[in-house]
């Protein structure tokens, strides 16, 4: 059975009539719910630590800006919008002991609550409101009168209003303008986790990688490997996501369809389905939390070690020289832009 769209009809924003919606962090995504909420006519407080750089931008937003703990002790309903592994942390020490009954805690990601790295007090409710797309797409979209379609979940139901409370943040930051369909967090979590390692980044940057090394150990210039392996591959995408698979082979030729459909599952595989299914199952049971969490905790050795090995590697100066010759492509920098939001 089809999982029920909810839309703007669905979702009451009055609900947050005279309530304070505190935000804790001003990152990707908080910077997006805070600046979509507030136009939406919410009274919105940002949370933040001292010393954070995101203070004055947060301020210059025309936001007030407190530390964490008194933003949630003035706040009705908190979003936690920090990354994953600081949520447990800043739970105990400045936001569980300044939550009343009563009170709504809100994630954008399962991890901390379907892990049990955050255990909440079964007095408030605990929801989560995800849009299925980065901090500044919610945002231009917003903008633009248009929203970013958005996953709800509930945990706990403490007062009875979780739902409700639920469809109205969503609404508030644009995403029953587009669609929200309700998950759990198990689901949430373990359905984009597995998207994340399998597919969209890890399977897809190592499929990339893979095919870049073959035509450049062949023999091949490191200039063609990266037009066909990498540069190509938004157009392929993007007729996916417009058409969907079958779309997407209309619209290519006929030698390349042939290809898809007689060469691509030798590369994606028996074995590569038992990855799969492997990566999956560690996701289920847990270890890769446990593994994540200790990487974390350990300093994030192995972490740099393998980003900068990934910086390194000459499809990465390939297409930095190919991409100066593109002035049709948007020449972004991306570790620059999030800083501002730190």
């Amino acid at each position: 059975m089809a999982a029920q769209v909810y839309t703007d009809k669905d979702a009451d924003l009055s609900l947050f009539k005279d309530k304070t919606l505190a935000v804790i962090g001003y990152g990707s995504q908080g910077h997006a719910h805070a600046l979509n909420l507030k136009d939406s006519g919410c009274k919105v407080i940002i949370g933040l630590y001292e010393g954070s750089a995101s203070i004055p931008v947060a301020k210059e937003h025309g936001f007030e800006v407190f530390t964490t703990a008194d933003a949630v002790k003035k706040a009705d309903v908190i979003m936690i919008a920090v990354p994953d592994m600081k949520q447990s942390s800043l739970y105990e020490k400045e936001i569980a002991p300044n939550l009343l009954p009563g009170k709504t805690i809100i994630f954008t990601h399962g991890l901390s609550i379907h892990y049990k790295r955050i255990t909440p007090a079964s007095n408030i409710n605990v929801i989560m409101v995800a849009p299925k797309g980065p901090g500044h797409v919610v945002r231009s979209q917003y903008v633009e009168g248009k929203g970013v379609p958005a996953l709800i979940a509930i945990h706990q139901n403490a007062d009875g209003k979780a739902r409700e409370i639920a469809l109205a943040w969503a609404k508030g930051i644009g995403g029953t303008r587009a669609g929200v369909i309700e998950t759990s967090f198990k689901e949430e979590t373990e359905t984009d986790l597995f998207g994340e390692q399998a597919v969209l980044c890890g399977g897809a940057s190592a499929l990339v990688t893979a095919g870049f090394e073959t035509l450049v150990e062949a023999g091949y210039q490191p200039e063609m490997a990266y037009f066909e392996c990498l540069h190509e591959l938004k157009l392929i995408v993007d007729l996916m996501v417009e058409s969907g698979i079958s779309g997407m082979r209309f619209s290519i030729s006929e030698t390349a369809k042939f290809g898809d459909i007689t060469r691509g599952n030798r590369v994606i595989n028996k074995e590569s389905r038992k990855a799969m299914k492997e990566i999956l199952k560690e996701i289920q049971d847990g270890t890769f939390a446990k593994e994540w969490a200790k990487e974390y905790d350990d300093g994030l050795i192995n972490y740099n070690r393998m980003l900068k090995e990934g910086e390194a590697h000459p499809i990465e100066a390939t297409g930095q020289r190919l991409r100066s010759l593109m002035p049709w492509v948007p020449k972004r920098n991306i570790k620059g832009s999030q800083a501002a939001y730190a």
